[in-house]
C-alpha cells in the first residue's frame, strides 16, 4: 500500500469521525442547547479536517514502477498534461487533474480455438484462405507493451481500447492478408517461418506507429477445415501405400538379385570343378603317355622283358608248354593234361 492510498484511507475515516461527531451533535442537542455548545467546534474540527485530508488525498498519486501515469487537467491548454508520470510519489491539482494508469510492462493477447486459451471466451481463432482457396484457422499469440515515451498518444488516440481496436483488429487482418500470399502446403510446412516473419514485420510497423512495441509474434497452431483435413488424411494413406509398395518391389529385386548371386556361384563353381576334371584327365593322360613312352623305350632295349612278363602273366594251372626253337613266342597248349612233359 503506497502513501496515497494511506492517505486517502485516513480521508476515509476522517469523514466517518466527521459523522459520528455530527450524530453525537444531535444526539446531544435533543438535551438542549447547553448541549449543543460543547459539541459545535468539535464538528467544526472534525469536517475540517476530513476536508484537509481527502484533499490532500486526491493531490498525492503514486506510480508503480510498472506504470505511467496520464494527467487529465482541467487547467492545461489542451486538457492534459503533455509528459506522463513516471514512477514514484506526484502531487497533481486536487479536484481539477486526475491521473489514468496504463501498464508498461508487457501484455498478452491470444487468439485460440480452445475455448478456455484465448482472450474472448469460445473459438476465438483467425479464420483465413490461402492462395489456393483452403481456409485454415490460426491460433496465434500477440507480444507486445506500450512505449512509455508514447503513453500520452496512446491515451489521447486508444484510451483504454487499444487492445481490442488496436491490437486484436490489426492481428487478425494482417494474419488474413498474409495468408492469402501463400499455398496451404507452404503455410504449414516449407513456408511456416516465411509466414510468420511477415505478418510479424508488418504488426511491428503498425504497432509503433501508435505507440506500441512489438515484442513477439507466436504462431501457435494451424488446423484445416474438416474437409481438407480428411483429403490430407487419404492423400498420406496413399503415399505410405506407395511407400509399402516401393518398398516391396524393392525386396522382390533384392531376393532376384540374391538369387541371380546365387546362380552365379553356382555356375561358377561348376565351371571351376569341370575345368579341376579337365585338368586332371589331361595330367592322367600325359601321365599315361609318359609311362608307356618308358615302357617302349625298356623294351627296346629288352626285347626278351615282354616274354618274361607274358610268363608272369599266365594261369597258375598250365604246366606243359610247348616252345618251338624258332618262335619268340610261348603259347599255352590247352590239349595236355597235367603230368605230361614237355616236347623238346
Amino acid at each position: 500500500m503506497n502513501v496515497a492510498e494511506v492517505l486517502r484511507a485516513v480521508a476515509t475515516m476522517s469523514w466517518l469521525l466527521a459523522l459520528a461527531v455530527i450524530v453525537i451533535a444531535v444526539v446531544r442537542a435533543t438535551r438542549g442547547a447547553a448541549g449543543m455548545r460543547g459539541t459545535g467546534g468539535l464538528v467544526l474540527g472534525a469536517i475540517a479536517l476530513a476536508v484537509v485530508l481527502t484533499t490532500v488525498s486526491a493531490g498525492l498519486v503514486f506510480v508503480q514502477p510498472e506504470d505511467r501515469g496520464v494527467v487529465i487537467s482541467a487547467v492545461a491548454p489542451d486538457g492534459y498534461r503533455t509528459e506522463p508520470l513516471g514512477p514514484g510519489l506526484h502531487w497533481v491539482i486536487p479536484f481539477a487533474e486526475n491521473v489514468v494508469m496504463y501498464p508498461i510492462s508487457r501484455q498478452t493477447y491470444t487468439m485460440s480455438i480452445a475455448p478456455s486459451e484465448g482472450a474472448i471466451s469460445g473459438d476465438d481463432s483467425v479464420s483465413a484462405r490461402t492462395a489456393d482457396g483452403q481456409e485454415v484457422f490460426i491460433d496465434a499469440s500477440v507480444i507486445f507493451a506500450i512505449d512509455p515515451a508514447q503513453v500520452v498518444n496512446v491515451h489521447i488516440r486508444w484510451q483504454g481500447r487499444y487492445i481490442d481496436e488496436l491490437v486484436r483488429a490489426q492481428s487478425r487482418g494482417i494474419i488474413r492478408d498474409s495468408a492469402s500470399q501463400y499455398g496451404v502446403e507452404q503455410i504449414v510446412t516449407s513456408q511456416r517461418d516465411a509466414f510468420k516473419d511477415a505478418i510479424q514485420q508488418e504488426m511491428a510497423a503498425k504497432l509503433t506507429d501508435n505507440g506500441l512495441e512489438l515484442i513477439d509474434f507466436v504462431v501457435r497452431n494451424i488446423t484445416f477445415s474438416d474437409e481438407y483435413a480428411a483429403s490430407v488424411e487419404q492423400k498420406q494413406i496413399a503415399e505410405q501405400l506407395a511407400q509399402q509398395a516401393a518398398f516391396t518391389v524393392e525386396q522382390r529385386k533384392q531376393e532376384a538379385e540374391q538369387a541371380r548371386q546365387t546362380a552365379q556361384g553356382q555356375a561358377d563353381a561348376a565351371v571351376i570343378a569341370a575345368r579341376g576334371r579337365a585338368q586332371a584327365r589331361v595330367i592322367e593322360a600325359e601321365a599315361d603317355a609318359e609311362a608307356l613312352r618308358l615302357i617302349a623305350e625298356v623294351l627296346s632295349q629288352n626285347p626278351e622283358l615282354i616274354t618274361y612278363q607274358y610268363v608272369q602273366k599266365l594261369a597258375p594251372g598250365i604246366q606243359v608248354m610247348l616252345v618251338p626253337n624258332d618262335n619268340p613266342f610261348l603259347l599255352p597248349l590247352p590239349g595236355l593234361t597235367p603230368g605230361s612233359g614237355a616236347v623238346p
